[in-house]
């Protein structure tokens, strides 16, 4: 029941919904339970709450001449140029607080290939987690 509550917590941090899964992740392996399962349904789970947003992302446009849409045209237009600007590689910091969750929208806004797009999210998501249990393991040991 704790991968699961993991898996949900990561999915949930990843999508624009506010939550966080660090903590429970270092109290999970605190309490003895195996690292690499930790990784796998945190990564997992990030990763595919960043599928969500790409989804999202991507269906966004067909609402933007609603009145109720969110961003104004000069908004969407600067989200994309600054996702140009670093490109799809940009997507490796996904992880990152307060950006990782818009970067993953737009990218689906601006139709990045799903194989890419999960390629480099799970990288940079795995890679964090990987970081977060290795410094665990240091602290507690």
């Amino acid at each position: 029941m704790a991968y699961l509550t993991l898996f949900v917590s990561a999915f949930t941090a990843a999508t624009l919904l506010p939550g966080s899964s660090e903590v429970l992740l270092l109290a999970l392996q605190q309490q003895g339970y195996l690292p690499i399962w930790l990784w796998f349904f945190a990564s997992t789970g990030n990763t595919l709450g960043s599928c969500v947003n790409w989804y999202l992302g991507k269906e966004l446009n067909r609402f933007q001449h609603k009145r109720w849409f969110p961003f104004t045209p000069e908004q969407m237009t600067a989200a994309s140029q600054r996702f140009q600007r670093y490109g799809s590689w940009s997507l490796l910091l996904s992880w990152l607080p307060v950006v990782g969750d818009p970067l993953t929208l737009i990218a689906g806004v601006l139709r990045v290939r799903f194989t890419l797009f999960l390629l480099l999210v799970a990288l940079g998501k795995g890679l964090r987690y990987a970081v977060l249990l290795g410094l665990g393991m240091a602290i507690f040991q």
